[in-house]
This record gives C-alpha cells, sequence and structure tokens, in this order.
C-alpha cells in the first residue's frame, strides 16, 4: 500500500511500514510545513492513504468535502513509541484495502472505519 505521513506522524512509524514492504512519502522529507490542503493534494495526487494525528484533516474530508484516498487519524499520545508503531502496523495489516477512501480513527483499544464523507 502507498502512504503520505504527515508531520505530526512519529518517524519511527515511517520506518516500520516500509519494513513492512509500504510505501511512505514523508512530509517531513519532501514538503516541510505544507499546509493541510497542500498535503491532502498531495496525498490524492500519489492516490496514497494520508496518516496523521492532526484532527483538522477531519474537518477538510468530513465539512468541507475535500477529496481524499483514505485518512489514518491517530489518537494514540500518551503510549510509548514502539507501542504506537505495533498499533499502526497492526491496523493497516489487517485492515489493508478497507482502509482506502475511509476516513480511520485509531484509539486505544478502538478502531473506527468511516466509508463516504
Amino acid at each position: 500500500m502507498k502512504f503520505v505521513l504527515d508531520e505530526s506522524v512519529d518517524a519511527p512509524i515511517a520506518v516500520r511500514l516500509r519494513e513492512d514492504g509500504h510505501k511512505v512519502i514523508c512530509i517531513w522529507e519532501t514538503s516541510r510545513s505544507a499546509s493541510d490542503d497542500q498535503v491532502l493534494s498531495l496525498t490524492n495526487q500519489h492516490r496514497a492513504i494520508l496518516i496523521t494525528a492532526d484532527r483538522d484533516f477531519g474537518e477538510l474530508v468530513f465539512r468541507l468535502k475535500k477529496a481524499h484516498f483514505g485518512v489514518i487519524l491517530i489518537r494514540l499520545s500518551g503510549l510509548p513509541l514502539q507501542e504506537k508503531v505495533a498499533i499502526v502496523s497492526r491496523v493497516i495489516s489487517e485492515h489493508g484495502e478497507r482502509l482506502s477512501e475511509a476516513f480511520t480513527v485509531v484509539k486505544p483499544g478502538l478502531i473506527r472505519i468511516r466509508v463516504g464523507s
């Protein structure tokens, strides 16, 4: 699968996803300080799923009806970094293609996948 990681995502998540065989584009490597609109546009250009910890993308997708190929909002603050990495990797492994064109929220002990806006 193909992912764009927002600047709000911990770098070890990118490392793990690459180890898992995914194509990963990191905003901090390619487009530092890009606006949320620019990040969403980049994900669309690459037909990639966005991974972010920034709740503003919910407004872009639901209120402003911006097109997207999928968003994974990780809400795992307070957890040890290695646990965050493992959770994100596991969600992608277990839910795979269901994440495409869906808005997914990942919290400790909860995964909510919403298709359509």
